[in-house]
């Protein structure tokens, strides 16, 4: 059987009514979307290409490598490529599933003539803690807190018209657009000094000193982070940006595309938007850039701005190529293990995190600050082929992710079956 066959036997038992149970439960394992377990894979294997530099690296020291000023090729390449395909996209991919995830849980919950509000705040609500915890105990550049608080006001857009969802979309695109603009020129503690308190700078000797050694002395740096990515940064750019494309994930799932329902011709313009648009004028804004130098108000200012839109296409173009790859049998075993992947996000998304602090920081191999790009991207090529490898042997044996698992748990508030054996 070929994915595209597999693809259309899922989505029609997705749609159809008499699948709905009188009781909330997760989605059965028949009615899952291939399409969308492939490309939340691929976006959980992608963010690594940008998380690995945060987990190996001081924050002072990526700041100032971003200009590309590289001596060294090799580390300037992997640098220059990932700024191509991965900055901001995968990240863009994920929030576009999650808001398509939301549409997709509620609308089953509603369909069965139950509460949604209920269930959706309260997996939300589960969310923010597992963020919190990720935050403040292994990694401050935890995205589920943000993505918690997004996805809680992107559940009040969820019955609106896909044209009335693009356009609130490019809305809060263009308003985080314009705020990160006057971020860089005003910060927000001078509008809000009490932040300043919370969100003190911490030096590259201070910081590399910290995550070499122990788990508490990792907490200050770790905690202080984490309060400036969940308060300055969601108020001035994620908020805007996670909460645009989770409503334009809803109505592109509305409107077939997420699950591979349009033409190839749509796959392919989204493809060649992001060859002959994104990657560009990403590329230019990187030259733009490091034209100017970093000491350039310009440069700082509107630089990251080629990045924040053209990413965009990029990752359009992300999913019109695996789109296009899913109707071709020939990569269904790879796409199998993608899809895999995708089942277990969460579960993989934490595991990344418990891999790489072990390396990098002091309780595990104390790498922090040692490796350089070549060496880190060697360590996430070694954790895709980990992830790809164990994804598909644990979902033979059970239902879920360990921790997917236990999210539907605390959501449903009641035990899931776990295990397959105990299924059957």
């Amino acid at each position: 059987m070929n994915t595209a066959s597999v693809i259309d036997q899922a989505q029609s038992a997705r749609t159809n009514s008499q699948e709905f149970r009188t009781t909330l439960q997760p989605v059965a394992e028949k009615n899952r979307i291939p399409c969308l377990d492939i490309l939340r894979g691929l976006a959980v294997l992608g963010i690594l290409l940008i998380n690995i530099q945060f987990f190996a690296m001081a924050w002072a020291k990526i700041s100032n490598l971003r200009d590309g000023t590289y001596s060294d090729r090799p580390n300037h390449l992997v640098w220059l490529v990932s700024q191509l395909i991965a900055e901001q996209k995968f990240m863009a991919i994920l929030s576009l599933l999650f808001g398509a995830g939301i549409l997709l849980m509620t609308s089953r919950a509603e369909a069965s003539g139950k509460n949604s509000a209920v269930l959706h705040y309260r997996r939300m609500g589960w969310l923010t803690v597992f963020g919190l915890a990720h935050a403040y105990l292994l990694w401050s550049g935890d995205i589920l807190v943000s993505y918690a608080m997004c996805g809680s006001l992107a559940y009040l857009c969820r019955k609106l018209r896909p044209s009335t969802l693009f356009v609130l979309s490019f809305s809060l695109l263009a308003a985080g657009s314009v705020l990160s603009m006057a971020y860089a020129i005003w910060p927000l503690t001078q509008f809000a000094p009490e932040l300043a308190g919370l969100i003190r700078p911490v030096s590259y000797a201070q910081e590399i000193a910290a995550f070499r050694g122990s788990w508490v002395t990792q907490m200050t740096p770790r905690v202080q982070m984490a309060v400036q990515l969940e308060t300055s940064e969601f108020v001035i750019y994620t908020f805007w940006r996670a909460t645009a494309l989770m409503l334009a994930g809803m109505a592109l799932l509305k409107l077939g595309v997420l699950q591979g329902r349009r033409s190839p011709a749509t796959y392919w313009r989204m493809l060649g938007v992001a060859l002959c648009v994104g990657i560009p004028v990403s590329l230019y804004g990187i030259h733009f850039a490091s034209r100017l130098g970093r000491t350039s108000i310009y440069a700082y200012v509107f630089g990251p701005q080629f990045t924040y839109w053209s990413s965009l296409m990029v990752s359009a173009g992300w999913v019109g190529a695996l789109i296009l790859a899913s109707r071709n049998s020939a990569f269904l075993p790879c796409l199998q293990r993608i899809a895999a992947v995708g089942r277990m996000a969460l579960t993989n998304y934490l595991m990344q995190t418990l891999i790489c602090t072990t390396i990098f920081y002091g309780h595990g191999f104390g790498l922090f600050g040692k490796v350089d790009r070549v060496g880190q991207l060697v360590i996430v090529i070694a954790i895709w082929i980990l992830q790809l490898t164990i994804s598909p042997i644990w979902l033979k044996h059970f239902l879920y992710g360990p921790v997917e698992w236990l999210w539907r748990c605390l959501t449903y508030v009641r035990r899931e079956p776990f295990s397959r054996a105990v299924k059957a």
